[in-house]
C-alpha cells in the first residue's frame, strides 16, 4: 500500500511539472493574474519556482531545452534584477520591457576559433604577416603576464621586444629549487632524477645524477651528490612523509625503509679523497628530434646515452686503507638536461631550419636567415643547478666536463664552476672509423658492435651509432663554423 501511494505521488509531481513546461513554453507568456492565483502550478521544488519564472520573463521566450537545463541568468551575480530576494520577485507588465535596463549576460571568454585566428596569426594564413618567409616566428600566443613590482618598466609591444613565451620577469639573482627527486632504473644502471624550478624562466630543468652508491647499504668513500635545496626545510610544518613524498630521503626508498634526510648543514659527508676522480658533467640540451624519434641529422640523442653510460662506468682507485691496493667505486657525475630545444631557438624554428638545411644551407646559416644567432643556449641555470648539488663551486671538488664546445666551458666558468679537466664527446660513428683506421691503442675508445651493447641505451638511438651523410655535414659545421673541438680529417670519407 505504501508503494502505491508513492506512484500517486510521483504521478502527480510530474503531472504538475508538464503544467508549468507547458504554461512557460506557451506562445503567449502568463498573465500577472494567472500567477498570482492560489496553487495555479504546484511543484515538488516551489522555493525555486520564482527562479524559473523570472528567467522567463527576463529571456522573453523560454524553450524546452532552457527549461530542461534549469537556465538562471545571472542568479550569482548580485547586480542582477531580483539578485537580493528572489522569493519577492514580482512580474513586469510587458508594455514596460522596453524601459528595463540592459541584462547582464555572460561573455565567453573563448572566442570563436575563425577569430583566435585572426588574434593569433597562423602559419598558413597569408594575411596574418607582412614579414618575409625567413623571419623570427613570433607568431605564437605568449602566456599571461605576471604581476610585476611597481617599479618595474613599462615593456614595448613592439615585435623585436617581445620575449621568449617560457622567461618570467627577471629577478636580482638566479636561484633554483630541487622540486622533487627519485629514482630511475636505466639500462646503465640507477639513476636520480631530479626536477628544478627557477627564478629566470618558467622551464622545468632537470638534473639526472649517476651516484649508485647513495643505493648501497655500505658506507661510501665519496661524498654523496645531493640537493641542498631538496634536503633543506620548506616549512616548519613539514612531516617526515612530505619529504619523503619530495624525493628527501636516504637509502633506497622502499616499504621497509622510509629515511628522511637531513640538511646539508646538519649532516656529515665523508670528505672528497685526492685519489677519487672528480665527477663527471654532461650539460645536455633538450632535443626532441634526436632522442625521440632517432633522427640523424644531429647526435643529440647518442650524446645523451653516451654521457650516461662513461658517468656510469666504475672507477679505480687505492685503498684508502691500503694504498698498495685497488678498490672498485661506482661511477659518479650527473647529466644537466636544459629545455632549450634548438640550441635555443625551440622546436618551431629547429623544424623550419631543417627546411633550409635540405635547401643546402648549413645548420649556422639556417639559423641566421630564420632570424637568431647561431647559438642561443646560456648555461646560467646549468651553473645554479650544480651549485645546488655541491659540483663545481663553493669549496667543493671540481668537475670533469663532458664537451667539445669551447663556449660552454667559458660559460660555466663564468659562473663559478670549476672545471679540472675536459672529456671529449667524440661521436661514435667517428670513433669506429677512426678505430678501424688507426687502431684502437691509438683512438683509446671502445666501439660498440655487438648487439647486446646496442641494446641497451636510454634514447631511440640506444648504445648504437648515428651516422650518414647529414651527420656528417652537420659535424663539420659545428667544428669549421662553431669551433668545436673534434679532429677533423681533411677527407670526408675517413672521418
Amino acid at each position: 500500500m505504501h508503494h502505491h501511494n508513492d506512484d500517486h505521488s510521483c504521478i502527480e509531481d510530474s503531472l504538475a511539472d508538464l503544467a508549468l513546461l507547458d504554461m512557460l513554453t506557451a506562445p503567449a507568456p502568463p498573465s500577472p493574474a494567472d500567477l498570482k492565483k492560489k496553487h495555479a502550478y504546484k511543484r515538488r521544488d516551489a522555493d525555486l519556482d520564482p527562479l524559473l519564472l523570472a528567467a522567463a520573463a527576463s529571456y522573453g521566450h523560454v524553450t524546452r531545452n532552457h527549461y530542461a537545463h534549469d537556465f538562471f541568468p545571472a542568479v550569482g551575480d548580485p547586480r542582477a534584477e531580483g539578485a537580493y530576494d528572489w522569493t519577492k520577485w514580482q512580474p513586469e507588465d510587458p508594455s514596460a520591457r522596453h524601459e528595463r535596463k540592459p541584462r547582464l549576460k555572460y561573455v565567453s571568454r573563448q572566442a570563436p576559433r575563425s577569430q583566435r585566428a585572426k588574434q593569433e596569426g597562423k602559419e598558413n594564413d597569408s594575411t596574418g604577416s607582412t614579414g618575409g618567409p625567413l623571419q623570427c616566428a613570433n607568431n605564437l600566443p605568449l602566456p599571461s603576464s605576471k604581476p610585476s613590482s611597481p617599479n618595474a618598466a613599462p615593456s614595448s609591444s613592439s615585435p623585436a621586444s617581445v620575449a621568449p613565451a617560457s622567461l618570467l620577469p627577471p629577478s636580482a639573482e638566479l636561484e633554483v629549487k630541487c622540486m622533487a627527486r627519485t629514482r630511475v632504473p636505466t639500462p646503465h644502471g640507477p639513476v636520480f632524477l631530479h626536477l628544478y624550478h627557477n627564478t629566470r624562466d618558467s622551464k622545468e630543468h632537470l638534473a639526472i645524477v649517476v651516484d649508485p652508491a647513495q643505493l648501497q647499504d655500505t658506507p661510501s668513500v665519496a661524498p654523496p651528490i645531493r640537493s641542498r635545496s631538496l634536503d633543506a626545510v620548506w616549512s616548519d610544518s613539514e612531516t617526515e612523509m612530505d619529504r619523503i613524498t619530495r624525493g628527501a630521503y636516504v637509502g633506497r626508498l622502499s616499504q621497509n625503509s622510509q629515511i628522511p634526510s637531513r640538511p646539508a648543514d646538519q649532516r656529515r659527508d665523508p670528505p672528497s679523497l685526492d685519489t677519487i676522480p672528480s665527477p663527471l658533467v654532461r650539460i645536455h640540451s633538450e632535443c626532441f628530434t634526436g632522442e625521440t624519434i632517432g633522427s640523424m641529422r644531429c647526435d643529440c640523442g647518442e650524446q645523451l646515452d653516451e654521457a650516461i653510460r662513461q658517468i656510469s662506468q666504475p672507477l679505480t682507485i687505492p685503498s684508502p686503507t691500503d694504498p698498495s691496493r685497488t678498490i672498485r667505486i661506482p661511477g659518479r657525475g650527473a647529466v644537466i638536461y636544459l629545455r632549450q630545444e634548438g640550441r635555443g631557438i625551440g622546436l618551431l624554428s629547429k623544424i623550419r631550419a631543417y627546411n633550409l638545411q635540405d635547401l643546402g644551407h648549413d645548420t649556422v646559416t639556417a639559423n641566421l636567415m630564420l632570424g637568431h644567432k647561431a647559438d642561443e643556449r646560456g648555461y646560467a641555470i646549468a651553473g645554479a643547478i650544480l651549485r645546488d648539488l655541491g659540483l663545481g663551486a663553493d669549496g667543493s671538488e671540481g668537475v670533469r666536463l663532458l664537451t667539445n664546445n669551447p663556449d660552454k666551458m667559458q660559460a660555466l666558468e663564468k659562473e663559478g664552476i670549476r672545471i679540472v679537466e675536459r672529456v671529449p664527446m667524440v661521436p661514435r660513428s667517428w670513433q669506429r672509423r677512426q678505430h678501424s683506421k688507426l687502431g684502437a691503442d691509438l683512438v683509446g675508445v671502445h666501439v660498440h658492435d655487438t648487439d647486446e651493447e646496442r641494446e641497451k641505451g636510454v634514447t631511440m638511438i640506444g648504445t648504437g651509432e648515428v651516422y650518414g651523410e647529414d651527420l656528417d655535414k652537420y659535424l663539420r659545421t659545428k667544428v669549421l663554423r662553431m669551433g668545436h673541438m673534434l679532429p677533423l680529417l681533411s677527407d670526408p670519407s675517413e672521418i
